[in-house]
């Protein structure tokens, strides 16, 4: 096992919401691929999709139970990010504590996000190629 961090991480509570999904998504799921994507009023937000069949570009991390897999155009805005489940009085969802974001719109739905080096990509662990 190597001691270089992790392109993603997962907290527990995550790591249990997402067994939840899956277990309740009534068709057979893989798991769910992470990712990014250009929009909002700050310029980027994270995306999550289920699995059925998983794509050969897609690198998957298994931790504490969770299968994902990270879209390859996000890995170098997604390197040393945990992923983590909240909920409070008026909401639950996921939150991305990412190193690389700089800025966050007021109502969190919209990041800008600084892609890695790749100096600091050959710093982390590789997740296993799908």
């Amino acid at each position: 096992m190597s001691n270089k961090p992790k392109i993603l991480s997962l907290s527990d509570a995550a790591a249990e919401r997402i067994k939840q999904i899956i277990a309740g998504s009534g068709r057979p799921v893989a798991g769910v691929r992470v990712g990014v994507k250009n929009a909002g009023c700050v310029g980027m937000e994270y995306t999550m999709e289920f699995v059925e069949n998983a794509d050969p570009a897609d690198d998957m991390i298994e931790e504490k139970g969770a299968r994902l897999f990270i879209d390859p155009k996000a890995i170098l805005f997604l390197l040393g990010t945990t992923m983590d489940h909240r909920v409070d009085k008026l909401s639950s969802g996921f939150v991305f504590d990412n190193p690389n974001q700089t800025d966050a719109c007021g109502c969190g739905e919209s990041v800008a996000i600084s892609p890695a080096s790749k100096a600091q990509l050959e710093a982390f662990d590789k997740p296993v190629r799908v």
